[in-house]
Parts: structure tokens; sequence; C-alpha cells
């Protein structure tokens, strides 16, 4: 707790950094290079970009081969139009100050800790493509947090896929010969009447949202060209994938009642359900209550997004509790948790779970036995499906 608090300086200009300087996907070169500069001054051999993605790093310190390494994970996009709506300002100030007081805490790590700087994460499927890509090979744990309006260990996922829907059709004046148009906004019209028309038969678990993107450039043009972002999800990848297929008949259907043509494509990796390690939130969670913070259990009544750390934790055991820095009600991905997600109370609680996250890190590396029980969860536990 003392090397955390001697940074908590740091943690709050980060912050305030990256929060003031917002950028979307695969493009946070100047948020990628803070995060770099603050770890290469606080000890960690650092290579960027790692995995084909010009905005992801590793960071490593400690002693490689004498131990597990434990990851913990930076995210640092932000939202297009809303910026850093989603608290990732947190996560990345958060990940790299937890890192560092595990190594100012140990003169002599039994193993090693990295730091994973991980683009992309709102639509982008950088967890997705370094995991692919081999990035995470070697790491035997990973760790991060994400900030909210309540604080859990763990939260059930959907999986999502995210797709783009463009309809081509033909330009017309559309009063003078309109007959000679295909009009590519009615198709997209009703590809949005008919998916309001199918949500009345999906499972409860699923969701479809979408926004129009391009929908015609004036009102006397037939427009000639529609797209629009989807995501379809739903509670596991199967169910997900079987919903996409829904999906695109309606988009055909579109297509065929209005004489348009359609394409539909993936715009991002599928992200999976989660698979929540509770033994080691249990853990993290225990630091936390130590420090104060009051600590909720979860519930299947908990709403729940999704994120391509549900890829992650496919393929090593993963945690990725929640962080109250807004108060009870306050919406994510809104005006007002952007607000609040740069308060010193955000702040002060960032600090905590950074603290509590690191003390678990230093158990993993100086028990072996917690490790094996973590490992253990891993390969006999299934994901968290809300239900």
């Amino acid at each position: 707790m003392a090397a955390v608090t001697s940074l908590r300086g740091d943690l709050e200009s980060l912050s305030r950094t990256i929060h003031a300087d917002p950028e979307l996907a695969f493009e946070e070169r100047r948020a990628s290079a803070l995060l770099c500069s603050w770890l290469s001054g606080h000890g960690f051999d650092v290579l960027k970009p790692v995995g084909m993605l010009d905005t992801a790093f590793v960071g490593r310190a400690g002693s490689p081969g004498k131990g597990p390494t434990i990851a913990f994970l930076a995210e640092y996009d932000a939202l297009p139009g809303l910026g850093h709506g989603c608290g990732h300002n947190l996560i990345a100030a958060g990940a790299v100050v937890a890192a560092a007081s595990c190594v100012m805490a140990r003169s002599d790590l039994h193993g090693e800790i990295v730091v994973i700087g991980t683009p992309a994460e709102e639509g982008g499927g950088g967890k997705v493509l370094q995991l692919e890509r081999g990035v995470f090979d070697g790491v035997d744990v990973a760790m991060m947090f994400h900030p909210a309006d309540r604080t859990l260990p763990w939260r059930h996922a959907r999986s999502a896929a995210h797709l783009k829907v463009t309809f081509h059709g033909q330009a017309a004046h559309a009063s003078k010969n309109p007959e000679d148009g295909i009009n590519a906004l009615a198709a997209m019209i009703q590809l949005f009447v008919a998916v309001d028309g199918l949500r009345q038969h999906i499972p409860s678990s699923a969701r479809i949202h979408g926004v129009i993107r391009e929908g015609g450039v004036a009102p006397n043009i037939v427009p000639d060209r529609t797209s629009a972002d989807f995501l379809v999800r739903d509670a596991r990848a199967q169910g997900a994938l079987a919903l996409v297929e829904r999906f695109t008949a309606c988009a055909q259907a579109a297509a065929l009642a209005t004489g348009a043509t359609v394409e539909v494509r993936e715009t991002a990796p599928l992200y999976l359900e989660r698979k929540n390690n509770h033994r080691l939130a249990a853990r993290v969670m225990g630091y936390l209550s130590s420090l104060g913070v009051a600590v909720e259990e979860p519930s299947p009544a908990n709403p729940a997004g999704s994120s391509d750390i549900g890829n992650l934790s496919m393929a090593l055991p993963v945690i990725h509790p929640y962080l109250a820095v807004a108060p009870r009600g306050t919406p994510g991905h809104s005006i007002a948790f952007r607000d609040l997600v740069c308060s010193d109370g955000a702040h002060e609680a960032t600090l905590a779970m950074a603290a509590s996250m690191a003390q678990a890190a230093l158990d993993l590396l100086d028990d072996p036995t917690f490790l094996s029980e973590v490992k253990d969860e891993f390969d006999s536990s299934s994901p968290d499906l809300g239900d």
C-alpha cells in the first residue's frame, strides 16, 4: 500500500491526461506513448508495437523464468463522440500503477510482472488480435478492472458480433424521375422495422441495436447508398451466431423488397462470453474490502455488456471486477459517467483497486498453492452466463 500511495500523483496525472485527450480504437498513439514512457521511467523494459498493432505494447519487469508471469491489462481507447465515457483512463492508470507497485514492493520478484497495452476494446477486438498473434504467450494470469456504478467481483458478459450493413441502390431525381431510382434508405428503414419485429421472438438474453452511418446526401436525390453498424449479442457465442443468421435474413429481405443489393460484413472479431476466475477475484475483493470499499455480491440481474476480455478468459485465468466510481444508477457510456471518471473520488477508488490487484499479484508470485488453485479453477470452470 505504501508503494501505491507514493504513486497517487502519477495515477491521477496519467488518468487526467488520457481523459482530456480521447483517441479512438487503434488510434491511441498519444495515450500509448504516455504509458510506455511512464513504464520505462519506472524500470520496465517496454516493447512497442506488438501483435502488429501500432498502439499495443508490453512492459516487463522482474525475474522471467523464476516464477509465473502475471499481466496487468491497460485499455485506453475512447468512445466516438463521447470521449472516455467508459472510464478507460482509469483502467490504464490503475494498471501501470499496480504493476509498478509490485516492482517497488519487492526487490526480488519470484517471477515476472508485465503490463500489456490492449488497444481498441471499443469494437476493435484488440485483445482478440493480440491473443491470436501470440502477445499473451507465456502469461499465466491476467488482471484488469472496469469502472462502474457499483463494486462487483465479477459479472457475466454477452457474446457480441460487430456488423456493418451496406445497401446499394440507384440514384435518381426524387421528383422528376423517382421511378428510375432504387432507394437504399428505404431498404435500411425496412431493416430496422424487421429487426424491431424480430426482437419479439428472441431470447431475453439477446440484444440487437444499431445506428445509421450513411442515410443519403439530399432529399431530392434518391439515396443510392446507406450503411449502418449493428451489435448482435447473446449470452453464448452460439446464440449470437445463430441470431446473426436471422439478422442477415432480415437484411436480405429488405434488399429484396426494395430492389437494392446488400452487404453484411463483420467489422471486428466475435467477442466471447466471459469466464471469470472467482478464486482470484475473491482475493482481490478481500483486499479491497479491507481498504473500506463496499463490495456487492454478483447477481444475474446485473446488466451485462460485452468485451474482448471474454476471448482472453477462455485461454487463461482472467479477472475483470467492477469498481464503483460513480453514484448508483449512473449509466455507462454517458456524459455523466464520462465526467465522473475524472473526479477525485474515482481516482481514490482506482488507487485502492490498484493496491488490491498488486497485492493479489504478489500472492500469485509468492504462493504456488494459490496459483495452482487459480489455474485449477480455470481448467474446471465454465463461463458466467447470468442464469
